[in-house]
């Protein structure tokens, strides 16, 4: 019980200051948040040791930053890797059609937007695309009509033509 109550004190009067010693060291507070608790936990799992050192205080300030840079390796070591494997990875060049069709879907209203994609894109019929939307056919066909002469203005002020449902450079 007697380690308890002596943690307890040591944690009250230092927890403060070192969250704001490794806050500023680090620059995060959430991050300094995290490496100060596991800090005082690791203290804790060896408060008999720990407390006979010249500064607890110290070893739990320490251990914080090193929590706190071994996150922030690893984050890093993850950033890497990804990057290597995205590397590797052959993606095709897109298309000044793809941008263009991009920007054009970007720019009309998510519902148009939507059956528009599943209908020309994904495939799907007018009645799936009801189901999915949880809506009437007529209003998908609305909006899927709607959705073509948008596209079909925003394609064309962007110095494409359409004919026959497709594209091409003006």
């Amino acid at each position: 019980m007697r380690d308890a109550e002596e943690f307890d004190a040591f944690y009250t009067s230092s927890a403060q200051r070192v969250l704001g010693q490794v806050y500023a060291m680090i620059g995060n507070r959430t991050e300094a948040e995290d490496a100060v608790a596991e800090a005082y936990a690791r203290a804790w799992d060896r408060w008999s040791a720990v407390r006979e050192y010249d500064s607890p205080e110290a070893w739990v300030r320490k251990v914080a930053y090193r929590v706190a840079v071994s996150a922030w390796r690893k984050a890093i070591n993850r950033l890497r890797a990804h990057r290597r494997e995205a590397v590797e990875q052959h993606v095709d060049a897109i298309s000044v059609d793809h941008v263009a069709l991009i920007d054009a879907l970007r720019r009309i209203p998510a519902e148009q937007r939507r059956v528009v994609v599943l209908h020309h894109l994904v495939g799907l019929s007018v009645a799936e695309i009801a189901t999915e939307a949880r809506a009437n056919p007529n209003t998908v066909k609305t909006w899927l009509a709607r959705g073509r002469r948008a596209l079909a203005a925003h394609l064309t002020g962007a110095g494409h033509q359409t004919t026959g449902g497709r594209s091409y450079e003006a």
